[in-house]
């Protein structure tokens, strides 16, 4: 929190103040936790596991809405927790509007914490819901089938490679932007959200304030990168090992990803006779934006036409892969929904035969099986409940469907005149804030993290 004091401070605004008083109130707060706990932790379980993810989360939520609370911009604390979850969360959905009269602090507080995020969230995804057993392959069984063959032997060696490779990232995304004509402030504010695939930005216009074609191919290609697995970029750039880049999920999203670019590409040229460099550039950052999750806006996407609308909200749900910062369903469960589907069919033919499902070289056993379909299942019902509660709430069909699939997925932006990409999330009610806060979280916690602890079964001894 001090070092958006600091923004403040070196552009002469008075909004560093606040920024400084809630760093010594969470500051005190957790000297106070730490002193009244010095007893050590309990038994490290399974149980224990689950709960502090969730705790680690909701409590960072909980600090990270502080500044936005007391701030002068009057956001209540439905807004300021919800745009504090969806800064951490990297979803993008925001409350505040005009952005490009905010003050610089609160604009560097949203991009950090965005930064921030990202971290937790590879960490997560790398080693904290492999355990659980909730968010895919472990990071070691990608790596090689050879338990001697252990690029990274040593957590505390990854974690390094890791905490580099994403620093670099986004130092050379801040650097090319800088190249192709944003200010420092905007490069460095827009660099941490992108590495991060959050989509906060500096501009309520977005990437559409630059009007750079050349700056929607750089943030295409970040957006691209982001969005594949940490611990293979880690293994290809450390180690060298083109091998690794073949991970079918890798293979997966890049193909729906370039299809639907082309395919809004040959729409805009056909349909609407948009200039094919325009329509390329566009239709592929507006494409990897959704995929990413990053939900960065170049254009109002609802006035392309119908198919891209569709198209967009088909998308929301995808993702990106594994280990990256992106959120959505993510490509290796869409590859082991896919083939446990063809080994069903082909058992209704040959009922006798025994058939092992494979992920690249690794045997997927019947655990994860049924975890990805529990995962899979859950969602859906998750999103429909989601939209039959913000129906209640008065809101249309195609708002509450979005705004509840854009929280689920981590998005940002979702489709239809309110919180479309030209709109907003602050006309929305506290109560539809409160629901699409929870659905972010448990979006980001791949869902099942947080419905197991809502579970009787959880609480027992």
């Amino acid at each position: 929190m001090l070092i958006p004091a600091l923004v403040d401070l070196s552009y002469g605004h008075s909004g560093w103040s606040v920024f400084v008083a809630s760093a010594c109130l969470t500051g005190g707060l957790c000297l106070l936790t730490a002193a009244a706990t010095r007893s050590g932790p309990p038994p490290f379980t399974r149980k224990m596991s689950f709960l502090l993810v969730n705790l680690l989360w909701i409590v960072a939520s909980l600090i990270g809405s502080v500044p936005f609370w007391l701030s002068t911009m009057g956001l209540n604390f439905a807004k300021a927790l919800f745009e504090s979850v969806s800064a951490i969360t990297t979803t993008g959905s925001t409350v505040i509007v005009g952005l490009d009269n905010t003050q610089p602090g609160i604009l560097v507080w949203r991009s950090l914490l965005h930064w921030l995020g990202g971290i937790g969230i590879v960490a997560l995804g790398l080693f904290v819901m492999p355990y659980l057993r909730v968010g895919g392959l472990s990071f070691f069984k990608l790596e090689s089938s050879d338990t001697q063959d252990k690029p990274f032997a040593r957590l505390v060696t990854f974690t390094r490679a890791f905490i580099l490779v994403y620093v670099l990232l986004t130092i050379s995304c801040a650097v090319t932007y800088g190249a192709l004509g944003m200010n420092l402030f905007d490069a460095v504010n827009h660099a941490m959200s992108t590495i991060a695939t959050g989509g906060f930005s500096t501009h309520d216009a977005s990437f559409g304030y630059f009007n750079s074609l050349p700056l929607l191919w750089a943030a295409s290609f970040f957006m691209i990168i982001c969005s594949l697995p940490f611990s293979i970029l880690i293994v290809f750039v450390v180690r060298g090992r083109l091998d690794t880049l073949r991970d079918p999920q890798i293979i997966v999203f890049l193909s729906y990803l370039f299809t639907f670019a082309l395919a809004a590409c040959i729409y805009q040229r056909l349909v609407n006779g948009t200039d094919v460099h325009f329509a390329l550039a566009h239709s592929l950052f507006t494409v990897t934006s959704i995929l990413s999750t990053a939900g960065f806006a170049s254009d109002d996407y609802m006035l392309w036409g119908d198919f891209i609308v569709v198209l967009a909200f088909a998308a929301t749900f995808m993702g990106g892969c594994s280990g990256s910062t992106a959120g959505g369903m993510k490509a290796y469960r869409f590859v082991i929904i896919f083939k446990s589907i063809r080994a069903g069919l082909y058992r209704l033919v040959y009922p006798n035969a025994v058939q092992s499902l494979r992920y690249g070289a690794t045997v997927v056993d019947a655990d994860l099986q049924s975890t990805v379909l529990l995962f899979f299942v859950s969602y859906m019902m998750i999103w429909a409940g989601g939209s039959l509660a913000m129906g209640a709430m008065g809101f249309d069909m195609v708002t509450a469907a979005s705004a509840v699939a854009t929280a689920l997925s981590n998005v940002g932006a979702g489709v239809g005149p309110i919180i479309g990409p030209a709109g907003n999330f602050s006309t929305l009610s506290d109560p539809a804030l409160y629901l699409l806060s929870l659905m972010m979280l448990l979006g980001r916690l791949e869902v099942l993290t947080l419905l197991v602890i809502l579970t009787p079964v959880f609480w027992r001894n």
